[in-house]
């Protein structure tokens, strides 16, 4: 058995979620691939994935062995850089989580333009509002906005974003400007978004600690795109993130109000794994992204 190139093929079928995706990723029959595999779960004496109809997941046995066998792997690919004097010019599959708004507004442009610099990387980005395991979905690299545990993860900062109430000038006409959360209540509707159903308070800043709130809802939606929606078509008053009213608010068609109740800005973060070599495909885009994503940051708090 060729260890090596069955350790190559492993990394492929846990990466692509299945033989027949690894299959046509390496141009190897599927019988050859799961050859390999098996020939490799017998000289290790464990077995590597759990297989089903739909897919195959890496047994609890194979994550350790999946981070050091990917590691090897980047390692090599580097060492044959630096070797044959390649090293600026990083290669393979890179994997980026982030949340779904923030990725598409502000991770995914910046990542069209490291694509077109660097034409040797190829890009899985994978946009959800749920926080995943960089080691469960084989991921490089996470975007987190939120405060950081320490969670053994390296960090490298990007910039800070706040949660914003705005409403139309035509609501804001017709309603009146609020001066107080304890108004949104009795006074004002609201525009929340929620898959659990609808929110029945919001939480402020006030007199140095954050409260919540009670408000009256009127519409829920499930998207934070369409709760901007609502609001600017003037159906109430809507608490989002910074960098998603930003346009809107250049735009003049929404207008940001109780500015002094604003809870502390959130951190935003670049995070990787600690316990592994940076792989030169992600330094590359590290040292791209993170600049270019801290100034998006720093315009739009200047606006807020």
């Amino acid at each position: 058995m060729d260890k090596l190139e069955s350790v190559k093929v492993f990394v492929a079928v846990a990466r692509a979620g299945g033989f027949s995706a690894a299959s046509r990723e390496l141009g190897q029959p599927i019988a050859t691939i799961s050859r390999k595999v098996a020939d490799l779960e017998a000289a290790l004496g464990v077995r590597l994935f759990e297989r089903s109809t739909r897919r195959v997941t890496l047994t609890d046995n194979a994550v350790a062995y999946f981070e050091a066998c990917q590691r090897l792997l980047d390692d090599m690919r580097d060492a044959d850089a630096t070797v044959v004097g390649e090293h600026r010019s990083p290669k393979g599959e890179l994997t980026i989580t982030a949340p779904t708004g923030f990725g598409r507004q502000h991770v995914q442009p910046v990542a069209a333009e490291f694509l077109k610099a660097y034409p040797e990387v190829d890009l899985r980005l994978l946009l959800t509002d749920r926080v995943i395991g960089l080691i469960d979905e084989h991921a490089d690299l996470a975007v987190r906005i939120k405060p950081l545990s320490d969670s053994g993860l390296v960090a490298r900062p990007l910039g800070q974003i706040k949660l914003v109430v705005c409403a139309s000038p035509g609501y804001l006409e017709a309603k009146g400007t609020p001066t107080h959360p304890t108004e949104l209540l009795e006074l004002h509707q609201c525009v929340t978004w929620t898959s659990l159903g609808p929110f029945k308070a919001w939480s402020f800043k006030i007199d140095g600690s954050d409260i919540m709130v009670p408000i009256r809802t009127r519409v829920t939606t499930t998207t934070p795109d369409s709760v901007m929606d609502a609001a600017i078509a003037g159906l109430g008053l809507a608490q989002m993130t910074s960098y998603l009213a930003e346009a809107a608010v250049r735009a003049g068609t929404l207008v940001p109000v109780l500015r002094d109740f604003e809870e502390t800005p959130t951190p935003v973060s670049f995070v990787h794994p600690s316990n592994r070599r940076v792989p030169q495909k992600l330094r590359a885009f590290i040292d791209f992204a993170a600049p270019r994503l801290a100034d998006r940051l720093q315009r739009v708090n200047e606006l807020f």
